[in-house]
């Protein structure tokens, strides 16, 4: 049999299909999520997410230390707020000497070249566990947006690189990047999570922070997993209002609106491999179900084949830990 082109040359051995690849994971992909918690070298495992750590701050910053020398180059923080800290107007965010304000200081003293980038947002301080101020049962965006607002400013004087609100509040990014104008604080960026679904995949994530919501669902300000050229619409503002990088989240369930995003727009794409997606992974390779880094690197893939250009992961070291084998 006679035949002009056969494809499968190219996938002969594992060195031509390294070379032929037409998308390669690296080390600059990747953000690493930190839960930082109160206390003196606290490193507690979360349940439901295996092999993931609430630290206190002095762990987090060892730990920072150790993914810098093996490749990480950004870092995404968010703090487990003392429940008798929380309230309905989020005051416990915006305290000078607050537990996220004294991490990134910390962080940049120890690692001043590593990005750090901060959650906006009020679940984690909300006695409530939603992302805005409540007002008679309802979430008051306005209202919410003006403590955003003074909390980005706070995480921007305290030295983070780029604050990153995930609240989905309406006119926010506009918003906090006239605070941050105002202030000074020019060199600040905003990663927006343009197109944050309300999405099941969530639930590991609020365990790690006690941040779940104590009535309702949080349907009337994420986005309906339903819509598609929403998502456009949300970052095609997000972007207007100054945002610098846009985020999708999740990632795999979304990889369609990834993409979508990526042909459209002309800033860096973010997407958040999210903690029930990591979960996921992690329970069935438990059962023996799947090879566990077979999985994770196929997934981390299929994101940035997508159109990301930065993945958040809490693959992201076991990743970087992979290159350097």
């Amino acid at each position: 049999m006679f035949l002009q082109r056969r494809n499968r040359i190219l996938r002969t051995n594992a060195a031509i299909r390294s070379l032929v690849a037409e998308t390669n994971v690296s080390a600059n992909d990747f953000l690493v999520p930190f839960f930082i918690v109160e206390g003196t070298y606290v490193k507690e495992q979360i349940p439901s997410m295996p092999g993931y750590y609430r630290m206190s701050l002095e762990n987090t910053v060892l730990h920072v230390k150790h993914l810098y020398s093996i490749g990480a180059r950004a870092v995404l923080l968010f703090i487990k707020c003392a429940d008798t800290e929380k309230d309905n107007t989020g005051a416990a965010a915006l305290r000078v000497d607050g537990l996220m304000q004294k991490s990134i200081k910390a962080i940049k003293e120890a690692v001043p070249e590593i990005l750090v980038f901060t959650d906006v947002a009020l679940d984690p301080y909300s006695i409530y566990g939603h992302d805005g101020i409540v007002t008679n049962g309802l979430i008051n965006n306005d209202a919410t947006v003006a403590v955003l607002a003074a909390m980005a400013v706070s995480h921007a004087i305290a030295g983070a690189d780029f604050v990153a609100p995930s609240d989905m509040m309406d006119g926010r990014v506009a918003a906090i990047r006239r605070a941050l104008e105002n202030h000074q604080q020019h060199h600040v960026g905003i990663m927006s999570y343009s197109a944050k679904y309300a999405s099941c995949w969530y639930g590991p994530f609020r365990d790690a922070l006690d941040s779940a919501p104590g009535f309702g669902d949080k349907k009337t300000y994420q986005m309906n997993p339903a819509n598609r050229i929403e998502a456009l619409k949300e970052t095609s503002m997000d972007i207007q209002e100054g945002a610098d990088i846009v985020m999708i989240k999740p990632a795999l369930s979304y990889l369609d609106i990834i993409r979508d995003i990526k042909n459209k727009v002309n800033v860096p794409v973010a997407a958040y491999q999210v903690s029930g997606e990591y979960a996921m992974i992690k329970a069935a390779a438990a059962q023996g179900w799947v090879d566990e880094q077979a999985a994770m690197i196929e997934s981390l893939l299929s994101i940035k084949r997508a159109g990301t250009d930065i993945i958040a992961t809490y693959y992201a070291e076991t990743y970087l830990k992979l290159l350097q084998a």
